[in-house]
């Protein structure tokens, strides 16, 4: 089988990645070693920017129809409430226009999965389930990814979206560094439960000091409910359906009884990593393959979808669109430094040390030190090149909705400009909100140039393979 990039994990990062190159045009297989899609609830939490990422990419509606806000955490003490724990600081950013979505979103991992895969499906694309990759080589011209099955799989590129233990990371020979975040180890469970209401986020302290907590959230968009429950250092997770309830029985006023259906559960150990590299030759790393996080602060499926987001792009450019390959360099120069700094703050929520506030939305981060972009104003505005653009309304126009699909955005260049690519479009006026200026928004929704007129545009296209 030949074709032009192999994706291997059909999580969150791999789908998302087939979904983008699947609109480019790009010739694309999604591999996963299991025969459906991971079952849990793990990663429930939706960042703003990932919001905005999943509007571009024609998702967001299923996506807010599936879930919800989060609720407000309840502190519980021998079978009675002792008061409201609110887990998160409220938005710095109002909801206002540039920011359209400015509160986190739930959604159990499992579901946002199944929306991701129907809307690859709907672009034409697919999975092949049950197709485990144990082997890659790689020369000048592509990939060879050999499957369990005795297939293998041609491909130009190929990215590992695999997780945290990346088969196909090791094959190529990239190591990890990291930390543990926390030697006490932990279950997360989806389960059934009579008793709780659904209006809070539960919370049972630990009884005797030990730090053994329960924490019982309500699932937006389900009947279900995500448990997570911490352990002294080196006791074995009873995984069991009576494990789980004893768990319930033991720490909370409830009993093991009102725990009516264990519908899926897990145990891990909190850890921090970071790949020493996001790139071997043809071989790129994205998602968990290449950062895991503690799932503190929701920001583990957040950056990886974001991964996929910055590597679609210059993917497309590259196989469609005519880019020098030298454009996929600036994938790991990008995207390196954004995980290592999210995997620092998604540690020091895990530890306390730091709120769930405006950081972890992820509207804050962008890509000014890249080489990918240019600021050549005088008196560069609130917005520079390499930051997020935000929404507003120009003419009539919503900037989301113009900067929706594969294409590059001209804002503010009020002469006609002759003779631009057909994958730039063009807005003559640019927001007051930008400050001033000329604006050439990336696919991914990032400023990549800007410049008090259009001067210079064009060498900077010409730079991008434009």
């Amino acid at each position: 089988m030949n074709v032009d990039v192999l994706v291997v994990g059909a999580g969150p990062t791999g789908l998302a990645l087939g979904i983008d190159l699947a609109r480019r045009g790009v010739d694309a297989l999604v591999v996963e070693r299991a025969g459906g899609l991971f079952p849990g609830s793990r990663g429930k939490g939706i960042q703003p920017r990932t919001m905005e990422v999943f509007d571009d990419l024609g998702v967001l509606d299923a996506i807010h129809a599936a879930g919800g806000t989060y609720p407000v955490g309840m502190i519980w003490q021998e079978g009675r409430r002792l008061g409201e724990h609110h887990m998160f600081d409220p938005a710095e950013e109002g909801e206002g226009e540039d920011t359209p979505y400015p509160k986190g979103w739930m959604v159990p991992q499992w579901r946002t999965q199944e929306i991701l895969l129907a809307r690859l499906e709907e672009l034409g694309g697919n999975v092949a389930f049950g197709r485990e990759v144990v082997g890659v080589a790689q020369d000048a011209k592509g990939v060879t990814a050999h499957l369990a099955s005795g297939e293998s799989v041609r491909a130009r590129y190929a990215v590992a979206a695999d997780g945290g233990r990346s088969a196909v990371r090791r094959a190529v020979g990239i190591g990890m560094t990291g930390e543990e975040v926390d030697p006490a180890p932990m279950l997360v469970a989806d389960v059934r439960i009579t008793g709780l209401d659904r209006d809070n986020w539960h919370i049972f302290p630990p009884r005797d000091g030990t730090g053994d907590f329960l924490a019982i959230c309500p699932l937006a968009g389900t009947e279900d409910f995500q448990l997570v429950a911490r352990f002294a250092e080196g006791t074995a997770v009873d995984l069991s359906p009576e494990g789980v309830r004893r768990v319930v029985a033991d720490r909370s006023h409830l009993t093991a009884s009102d725990v009516t259906e264990v519908r899926w559960a897990s145990d891990f150990r909190p850890r921090a990593a970071l790949a020493d590299r996001f790139r071997a030759g043809r071989v790129f790393l994205a998602g968990d393959a290449a950062h895991v996080h503690s799932p503190a602060g929701g920001q583990g499926l957040n950056t990886s979808v974001q991964d996929a987001y910055n590597l679609g792009w210059k993917l497309g450019a590259v196989l469609r669109g005519g880019a020098d390959a030298a454009l996929l360099d600036t994938y790991e120069e990008e995207r390196r430094p954004v995980a290592a700094g999210v995997l620092g703050l998604s540690t020091g929520v895990h530890r306390g040390e730091v709120r769930r506030g405006s950081a972890t939305r992820q509207l804050g981060l962008g890509y000014r030190e890249s080489s990918l972009t240019l600021e050549t104003r005088t008196a560069p505005g609130p917005v520079r090149a390499g930051d997020r653009a935000p929404d507003a309304t120009v003419d009539g126009v919503r900037l989301f909705d113009a900067f929706r699909g594969p294409h590059w955005t001209l804002l503010g260049a009020a002469g006609h400009v002759d003779g631009l690519p057909e994958s730039v479009r063009t807005l003559p006026a640019a927001p007051e909100s930008y400050g001033t200026g000329v604006f050439l928004v990336r696919p991914d929704g990032y400023v990549g140039w800007a410049g008090d007129t259009a001067e210079g545009l064009r060498a900077y296209l010409a730079r991008v393979g434009l």
